[in-house]
């Protein structure tokens, strides 16, 4: 199982948010590329980046703060925030990142991730972000009238990379991951699923590595790392028993 740490960018700054409400942030840093370098050297080689004002400028927004992160980084990188034409993809792309998420326009324009996935074969992660179990769109200041396995289905032989899905509820809070609901959507689709929001401690990362059987491909965590509540390094020797 993958551990990916997170570096969630506003104004150029190192972030987390709480429920994903961009006036509940807390800085942890103005050195993105730093914060990536100090991933790196604890072992990890998958970095999750999100372009917090992209996600709802519907465009990026740190492009500089994105591309000093890869420069930094020796291993790959998952980005999203804001990434809903294909010119954004290939840019992207061309910029050295590894696999792009996209979430409000798989919703708004599935057969747009559709081609993406097809034109960039297991590069494409559709980002499931859900509230109450229904999915949620535009940085997540909307919701939708679609549940989470619904929208998963959607692209089930699309070709996707992984479905990254994200309880909002937990997003920030350190309350433990949404165990059942995330294994829950794995087991439902044929399609790996990274689980988000929420992580608090080593336990849970154990417990997710439990269901990699299951489709569980890996984990993103943030605030548990920035706050001292969990070792990377750690965690990445549980996850790799998966």
């Amino acid at each position: 199982m993958i551990v990916f740490p997170a570096i969630d960018l506003k104004n150029g700054q190192v972030v987390r948010l709480a429920e994903g409400d961009m006036d509940r942030a807390t800085v942890y840093g103005d050195d993105p590329a730093a914060q990536a370098a100090l991933f790196a050297e604890a072992g990890a080689d998958h970095l999750h980046v999100v372009d917090l004002d992209g996600s709802f400028a519907g465009s990026a927004q740190n492009r500089g703060a994105v591309e000093a992160v890869v420069a930094a980084f020796p291993g790959r990188v998952q980005l999203g925030g804001g990434i809903r034409t294909p010119a954004d993809v290939e840019g992207w792309f061309a910029a050295g990142i590894a696999r792009i998420v996209i979430g409000t326009a798989a919703l708004k324009h599935p057969q747009f991730v559709k081609d993406m996935a097809r034109d960039y074969p297991e590069a494409i992660v559709v980002a499931v972000d859900a509230r109450d179990g229904m999915v949620a769109t535009d940085g997540w200041a909307e919701v939708s009238d679609v549940s989470i396995v619904d929208m998963a289905r959607r692209f089930e032989d699309a070709g996707v990379a992984s479905l990254l899905f994200t309880d909002i509820g937990r997003d920030g809070m350190l309350k433990g991951v949404n165990i059942d609901a995330t294994v829950g959507l794995a087991r439902q689709v044929d399609i790996p699923v990274i689980a988000s929001g929420g992580v608090k401690g080593l336990t849970d990362i154990d417990t997710l590595a439990q269901f990699a059987k299951d489709g569980i491909e890996g984990v993103i965590t943030g605030r548990a790392l920035y706050d001292g509540r969990l070792d990377l390094a750690a965690a990445l020797r549980v996850a790799k028993r998966a």
